[in-house]
């Protein structure tokens, strides 16, 4: 049970210390991972939007082909009522044949006022599409720069990034699913990405509250395996400071002369 202990320690020890140098790798890319998703989900949103105003005008097409097709429609109606208004027998005849032409033009006044609006909405559009098409190649070439930039900074470090990642692994392999899930959980807890610290100076690495004497004898000892009471970092072992002591100083004494 002691040295299974002790192997888990070494094995969360070591574990630790890749995360710790994986965390370094992310910290020279900064911000840009982040950067990139985000004008990406940008670009996705304009292209989108474009999409949507080509529909519109997609659909205000059809309006106006519908539209003039109406405008045929009534112009053969009309030429149809004036032939029968050349054969009416009474007056009566005659005005139902003019009101229905009426009601004819009216329509294709009506249809010719629609298509004049639909055409007016498509120049709002297409100046929407404009605006937004200026939007995206903007951000296309802000993504191309950022990407360029991530890429360089992947590339610098990747060999090293993928050598700690198989080294992780092998360290996870040595840890039960358990220990590996409570390891994972108190790393993603903390703010500096430290789930397993030492004992320095009597304090905790992380927290830096004070470990009792008997408690750090216990983890000397590594027969369990024991957390800080204050912020829950598992504890692995206890560093030793040796502090250099200080030379003495040396005094001399000073001669006293005796005037005769």
């Amino acid at each position: 049970m002691e040295n299974s202990v002790s192997n888990r320690l070494d094995s969360l020890i070591k574990l630790q210390t890749i995360d710790s140098k994986l965390d370094e790798i992310k910290k020279i890319r900064g911000d840009l991972p982040e950067e990139v998703q985000d004008l990406e989900d940008e670009i996705a949103g304009y292209e989108t939007r474009i999409q949507k105003f080509s529909n519109e005008i997609s659909e205000l097409d059809e309006a106006i082909k519908a539209s003039k097709t109406g405008i045929k429609d009534s112009e053969k109606l009309i030429e149809k009522y004036e032939q029968q208004q050349m054969n009416v027998r009474n007056n009566r005849e005659y005005d139902a044949i003019t009101k229905e032409i009426e009601l004819q033009d009216l329509e294709k006044q009506i249809l010719d006022k629609k298509i004049k609006e639909f055409k007016e909405k498509i120049d709002v559009v297409k100046g929407r599409i404009g605006e937004t098409e200026h939007t995206l190649n903007e951000r296309l070439k802000d993504l191309a720069t950022k990407k360029t930039e991530l890429t360089q900074i992947i590339s610098e470090n990747e060999s090293e990034e993928d050598k700690l990642l198989k080294d992780r692994e092998k360290a996870l392999k040595n840890l039960d699913d358990r220990l590996a899930k409570s390891y994972e959980k108190i790393r993603g807890n903390a703010n500096n990405g430290l789930a397993v610290v030492s004992v320095k100076r009597n304090a905790c690495g992380g927290c830096f509250n004070i470990v009792p004497p008997q408690r750090q004898a216990d983890i000397k000892e590594r027969k369990k395996l024991i957390v800080c009471e204050h912020c829950g970092r598992i504890l692995a072992d206890v560093e030793v400071v040796i502090e250099e002591e200080k030379p003495k100083r040396t005094t001399r004494k000073r001669k006293t002369t005796t005037k005769k």
